[in-house]
């Protein structure tokens, strides 16, 4: 089946409905559904973004901004999942119970709105990554995932984003903030927020693919292979040390393995991936 083929049969698919909320974070595989939604349903299709200590800022200037793209109305629901305490104990269900929290917000938003349909972004290549609690959430709530349900893959939602003109169509995946904090070591506001100054910091300095995992207090920079030469540099180390110290860091450090997801929570970073 061409993707064409699949795109078409998802369009009709949201068509049918009276009207959808889809679960927007802005990323490429959100993005690419509340596309459809909206070229299917109109005025009748919403995007809305779950606000938390979990999202950089930066992440919802760009889900506003890709909203405004797409041309969809985008609607802000705010919760804080440190209210949770299993979330808060960062065990290997971490994502699970954000994801609940999240997609919850959602129904109620859309229930608000007299919505009936919450989508959400979960692609077909997603069921096959390994251990993804966040897609049991999806299961349990009974969301509507048109990516899943028309076989339509990572690659093909790619592909579609091409398509559709949008900015994120090669927009890496974005785990939330907590993704950063090694499974076990608990979630506070002060580590999610000295990791988004730091990411910050990196993207300011031109870094594309990276990540600075919070070791409670201890900095790991990660960053792409592509770009490790720049990070060894006596200039980027000095840079480093003294930047992530004033943002709350009492040691940092460069891993030279270099970017990898999950590498301090490999069975759940990528299931909260650009949902």
């Amino acid at each position: 089946m061409t993707v064409e083929t699949k795109l078409d049969a998802a369009r009709d698919a949201l068509a049918e409905r009276d009207g959808v909320l889809v679960a927007f974070s802005g990323g490429v595989d959100s993005a690419v559904v509340a596309a459809i939604a909206h070229d299917a349903l109109g005025d009748d299709a919403v995007a809305c973004t779950a606000k938390s200590e979990t999202l950089p800022e930066a992440e919802l200037a760009d889900a506003k901004r890709v909203a405004d793209e797409i041309g969809i109305r985008h609607e802000l629901v705010e919760f804080s999942e440190l209210d949770d305490p299993d979330f808060v104990e960062n065990g290997d269900e971490r994502c699970y119970h954000c994801r609940t929290m999240r997609l919850s917000e959602m129904f109620e938003a859309a229930r608000d709105l007299g919505i009936a349909t919450v989508c959400d972004g979960t692609n077909a290549s997603d069921p096959g990554e390994g251990h993804r609690p966040g897609l049991q959430a999806v299961d349990e709530l009974d969301a509507y995932s048109p990516l899943l349900e028309h076989d339509i893959t990572k690659d093909e939602v790619r592909e579609i984003a091409d398509r559709y003109g949008l900015s994120v169509a090669e927009k890496p995946s974005m785990a939330c903030l907590s993704s950063r904090i090694p499974t076990g070591i608990e979630v506070t506001e002060e580590k999610l927020s000295r990791v988004e100054k730091a990411e910050t910091l990196l993207r300011t300095w031109g870094f594309e693919q990276f990540r600075v995992r919070d070791h409670d207090g201890l900095a790991r920079i990660e960053v792409a292979p592509e770009e490790l030469e720049v990070a060894l540099t006596p200039a980027f180390a000095e840079a480093a040390r003294e930047h992530l110290s004033d943002v709350g860091f009492d040691h940092v450090t460069l891993d030279l393995h270099g970017y990898r997801t999950g590498s301090v929570s490999p069975a759940d970073e990528t299931a909260d991936a650009d949902d």
